[in-house]
């Protein structure tokens, strides 16, 4: 845990981030948030908190008695947020920065071709996409 960003949202990353990586899968039972609290040194609240993010979002549901388990689907509406966040967050001001200096759209996805392939030769792993 670090400070720059409230607690709850970083026990929802963690477990957005788990699921998009495999460690749970569709269905896969996650672990209660006393043992999250425990393992991260939290109160309890803080990490249902987190949690109940996810729950919001659909991904995870409860299971009345048993915990919480990853929904059907969440892996792909974790991938559909992030694309749109890293659009948001990265392409969207590479775009202005590329207008702003006179880039053609060719010029900008040729020096971005240039770089990921230049990563992938640099062995890199390349991400799969679902």
């Amino acid at each position: 845990m670090d400070d720059s960003r409230p607690i709850f949202q970083q026990v929802a990353d963690r477990i957005s981030s788990d699921i998009l990586a495999g460690t749970y899968g569709e269905e896969d039972q996650v672990p209660s948030t006393n043992e999250i609290a425990l393992f991260h040194r939290i109160n309890p609240a803080t990490a249902g908190k987190g949690v109940n993010t996810l729950v919001t979002r659909g991904i995870l549901y409860k299971r009345r008695g048993i915990g919480m388990f990853v929904a059907t689907g969440a892996r792909r509406i974790l991938l559909e947020e992030r694309q749109a966040q890293f659009v948001r967050d990265y392409v969207d001001p590479l775009v202005a920065e590329a207008r702003a200096i006179g880039f053609t759209a060719e010029d900008a996805l040729r020096v971005v071709g240039r770089r990921l392939g230049a990563a992938t030769a640099a062995g890199e792993p390349r991400k799969e996409q679902s």
